[in-house]
């Protein structure tokens, strides 16, 4: 995948080896710590030096990391980039046609857990997106798990991902998000997950349109990484995660749609490149 191609985005933030402080404003909390240091014959002086710069920081710093790990990892933070910067411009493009003006998201990349508007954002939660502050949050281990637990490996595999969530930021300054989150209050468990699925595929659809545009202006894929794309797409299916892990399926539970219909809505955007033929509310059939 020529991932290089286009524009790098400055709307990446970096918070890996950040950790959360464990005290947050002071107060009782503090005092108790302080406390006790004195009794240690400690300096609670510079404790209290310590904590106010990690407040500043939004943690402290983790230890050494290993030069070949961090070159890898300063890699993925430059695909990263190259990717989010190529939503933004195709995203652009497609928001001025319709006559509105996009509002680029912000990407967070941490390690382990962080802070988001959604509440705690959890490696083990997966990549996601938050409309309380218009950022998606990625833990770039999930790339790994990707294709080890998954098999879905390549770098259009994980482009997909971020063009995903890319795709709910879509929704949501769309007004999309909104209309379906209303409608979900006041029903029933089954047709709430019907509107998930809905919701789902056509941020997958949008992640094909994005993919549409890319391609034809950085001639984006090489061989194989369509299909590494598709393999992503079809690994996360309902269906089949459910198999993995029960051993059966509950259709009526399904929230994000099945492998096929993913990568059917996936490949439907990638084809037409057409923001307009990504209704899935009126599809009769996903």
């Amino acid at each position: 995948m020529r991932w290089q191609q286009g524009p790098r985005s400055e709307n990446v933030e970096d918070r890996r080896g950040m950790r959360r402080p464990m005290m947050v404003g002071g107060g009782i909390g503090t005092l108790v710590i302080v406390v006790i240091v004195l009794l240690l014959g400690g300096n609670p002086q510079a404790l209290l030096q310590q904590l106010q710069q990690q407040q500043q920081q939004g943690g402290g710093v983790a230890g050494p990391q290993d030069p070949a790990e961090k070159e890898a990892e300063d890699e993925q933070i430059k695909f990263v980039k190259h990717i989010l910067g190529q939503t933004e411009e195709v995203w652009a493009q497609q928001f001025a046609q319709l006559g509105k003006q996009y509002q680029a998201p912000r990407l967070i990349v941490f390690s382990d857990v962080t802070d988001s508007a959604c509440g705690t954002a959890d490696k083990a939660v997966g990549p996601f997106y938050c409309p309380g502050d218009n950022h998606v949050y990625l833990d770039l281990s999930f790339f790994q798990e990707l294709k080890t637990k998954y098999g879905a490996g390549g770098d259009s595999a994980q482009a997909y991902v971020i063009a995903h969530e890319v795709g709910h930021h879509v929704q949501n300054l769309l007004g999309i998000s909104d209309r379906v989150h209303a409608e979900q209050r006041g029903m029933g468990e089954a047709e709430a997950n019907n509107l998930s699925v809905r919701l789902e595929l056509q941020a997958d659809y949008f992640a094909g349109v994005w993919a549409h545009h890319a391609e034809q202006k950085y001639r984006l894929f090489e061989e194989g990484d369509v299909e590494d794309a598709m393999t992503a797409a079809e690994a996360i299916g309902d269906d089949k995660l459910q198999m993995q892990s029960r051993g059966y399926v509950v259709p009526d539970s399904f929230t994000h749609g099945t492998s096929e219909q993913r990568v059917r809505w996936f490949m439907k955007g990638l084809k037409t490149g057409d923001v307009e033929q990504g209704d899935t509310f009126q599809a009769r059939e996903l």
